[in-house]
């Protein structure tokens, strides 16, 4: 506890865009309990606001200063060194210090409660039961793994490693012992998954070996139960975490390890402020706890892979499938011949409809892949050629068979299908394109004595429902699983013998830099699926552009040709990893106002910022989102720090215009 007495005020940060700590006066009924980590009253404005008390001044830099109204918590909840991380959060996402602490604890403590009631805990035993599983008999190259990391665990020092393994090398089970030394140790553990989807079979794999020490958070948790795991693991009964991107917050005590599975997906990043990394605030976490940080990956980001070619962190890996499994064998499908042999657009090609019921012959399990929901991807007259769109973005409406509705993907606008073209007044309505709620029908009418279930946010809705589907599918109570990109990375199923991919063209088309990498990490992930069990697999991919590099890699396995021909081309644009990026959006209802404000921000920064390229202005992807127009100005440099301390810096005497909505995002993973 800190020496109060010289104290006169507090610094409390507030959860509020301001860069800034604000001073409360502790003189009155409150000096003898507050501490720094503690949750406190404040009077902000003329609301009464949570706060949380980050240091203690001799003097208020302001007079009149208003008291701490009371303090929340009997013992602080946030550790120093997480304030120490939050700080570095504020400073390189450029978020406030109140935004970055809130990100750190569960819901119900940000609403200022004490004690929840409890409803029944989430027990990861719930899912298909299995048998405590054993330690297995390492390969050559998981034990040369497992050594490097153990020698930092042992010696309490900091390292990064990027442990590079082809699907199914035993990523897991490096992971697996290199916690159990940390137990023995008597320290914990963190583990983070990219999706929901895969806490399941990733939690079921953890309790099987580590029981009742095992801790799981993420979003999709009840608010009580997420707290109750917070407070096991703040408590030290709970030593390792298993979760979601948030799960990096988690209070652990005396962290040993931390785990980035599957480093390289895009939903470590976070869309709101603060608008962090996982990755990268893992790694920082690991700095600052002085213990090690493993980030796997079948298909590295470009970004971490170039980090260790240039050695600053250590690259380990595992290029054989364990008991000398085969890759499975992929085969390129051109659906340019199908459509000039068939004559029109066809779902699945015949060498796909083929395999399939050779599979189902044999009773094996088959998974079916494409990265869009719903059944037709839009709907458009035939005479004039309007395609129907959202009144309140700009994207087209995806047709929904099971609730007969056409829905915005963005702000989950619907309405029903309609008969006559809105424009040209005529019967001419016709559907196009495929998804996922179409590719289950389909199948459903060219196998109907297959068991078929579909994996998709539409159909993931239900709390518990990954669960389940998942249970069915490893029971083989479900022949054919057909999912989005959920399904695409990290599920063990033996009896999946072959992957269908429908369309392999989905994310390549993309308005992104990131695109083709995109494409070749779900094609890379998703054929991973197949094979792993005695009978081997088979991977079948569907595209229109057989020739595009991320296909032809991805259909031989082969990341280091693909590697080196992309950071050629991110080379030549300067883009990352070469530099980084920081997205400035400005939103606005009115078009020309946002467009005319981020044209004045780009020239008031080319003003200020030096040794800085700007991009911009220019409208997003999508330019219209839930009623707002977006409008962005990019920023393009070597050297992140400095960008951010000049961006920080020059933003001090900008004045947005009223009624705008500004945004920060540095290390954007969209453009």
């Amino acid at each position: 506890m800190a020496n109060k007495t010289k104290f006169k005020c507090a610094e409390i940060a507030v959860s509020l865009p301001f860069d800034r700590v604000f001073h409360y006066d502790i003189m009155k009924n409150t000096k003898r309990d507050i501490e720094i980590g503690k949750r406190v009253w404040v009077e902000f404005g003329k609301k009464d606001k949570i706060g949380y008390v980050v240091g203690f001044v001799k003097e208020a830099e302001v007079k009149n200063v208003k008291p701490v109204k009371s303090v929340i918590d009997r013992e602080p909840i946030v550790s120093k060194k997480m304030l120490e991380l939050c700080n570095w959060i504020k400073e390189t996402y450029l978020c406030s210090y109140g935004q970055a602490i809130d990100a750190t604890i569960p819901g119900v403590l940000r609403r200022g409660k004490v004690s929840v009631r409890q409803r029944k805990i989430f027990i990861p035993a719930e899912l298909p039961p299995t048998e405590p599983s054993e330690k297995h008999d390492l390969t050559e190259e998981q034990n040369e793994a497992l050594r490097n990391v153990l020698h930092k665990i042992e010696t309490e020092n900091y390292r990064a490693f990027l442990l590079h393994g082809i699907t199914s090398s035993g990523k897991t089970e490096v992971y697996l012992q290199a916690i159990e030394r940390v137990l023995a140790h008597g320290k914990g553990s963190i583990v983070l998954v990219p999706e929901i989807a895969l806490t399941p079979q990733t939690v079921e794999r953890f309790v099987s070996r580590f029981g009742n020490k095992v801790a799981v958070m993420h979003s999709a948790l009840a608010g009580s139960v997420r707290y109750r795991e917070w407070e096991r693991i703040r408590q030290g009964e709970a030593k390792i975490v298993v979760g979601a991107r948030s799960a990096i917050f988690s209070p652990v005590k005396n962290l040993g390890l931390i785990v980035v599975d599957e480093e390289h997906e895009t939903s470590y990043k976070q869309e709101d402020a603060p608008r962090y990394h996982a990755r990268d605030v893992a790694m920082m976490r690991a700095r600052l706890s002085n213990c090690p940080v493993i980030l796997g990956s079948a298909t590295p980001s470009l970004e971490s892979y170039y980090l260790a070619k240039k050695n600053k962190i250590e690259l380990v890996r595992l290029t054989k499938r364990i008991y000398d499994m085969d890759l499975p064998k992929v085969k390129i499908v051109d659906m340019r011949m199908e459509l000039a042999t068939r004559k029109k657009i066809v779902m699945f090609s015949r060498i796909l409809i083929d395999a399939i019921e050779r599979v189902l012959n044999k009773n094996q399990q088959i998974i079916i892949f494409l990265n869009r929901r719903g059944f037709s991807t839009h709907v458009s007259c035939k005479k004039c050629g309007l395609v129907v769109k959202c009144k309140k973005c700009d994207s087209v409406l995806v047709h929904h068979y099971a609730t007969k509705k056409l829905v915005c993907h963005y702000c989950n606008f619907r309405i029903p299908p309609p008969d006559i073209c809105p424009q040209c007044k005529n019967a001419y309505m016709k559907y196009f394109g495929v998804g996922t709620e179409k590719v289950e029908s389909e199948l459903a009418r060219l196998f109907p004595r297959a068991r078929i279930g579909r994996m998709d946010t539409d159909s993931m809705s239900k709390r518990g429902s990954h669960e389940f589907m998942l249970g069915e599918f490893k029971k083989h109570k479900i022949d054919i699983l057909v999912g989005t990109q959920m399904i695409a990375k990290g599920l063990d199923f033996p009896r999946v013998t072959l992957v269908g991919v429908v369309n392999a063209d989905v994310t390549m088309n993309l308005p992104d830099f990131r695109a083709g990498e995109r494409t070749f990490n779900l094609l890379t992930q998703v054929s991973g699926r197949a094979g792993r069990g005695e009978e081997g697999g088979e991977v079948i991919v569907q595209t229109y552009a057989p020739e595009h590099r991320a296909i032809l890699c991805a259909s031989k396995h082969d990341y280091e040709k693909f590697y080196e021909e992309e950071i050629k081309t991110r080379k030549e644009l300067s883009f990352p990893p070469f530099t980084h990026l920081i997205k400035l959006t400005l939103r606005s209802r009115s078009e020309s106002k946002a467009s005319s404000a981020s044209q004045d921000l780009k020239k008031f920064l080319e003003q200020r910022l030096k040794g800085v390229h700007i991009l911009g202005s220019a409208p997003s992807p999508i330019a219209k989102v839930r009623g707002f127009f977006r409008w962005n100005v990019m920023l393009c440099g070597k050297n992140r720090s400095l960008m951010c301390l000049g961006l920080k810096k020059a933003l001090k005497s900008y004045r947005k215009p009223r009624g705008m909505i500004f945004t920060i995002d540095v290390d954007p993973i969209s453009m």
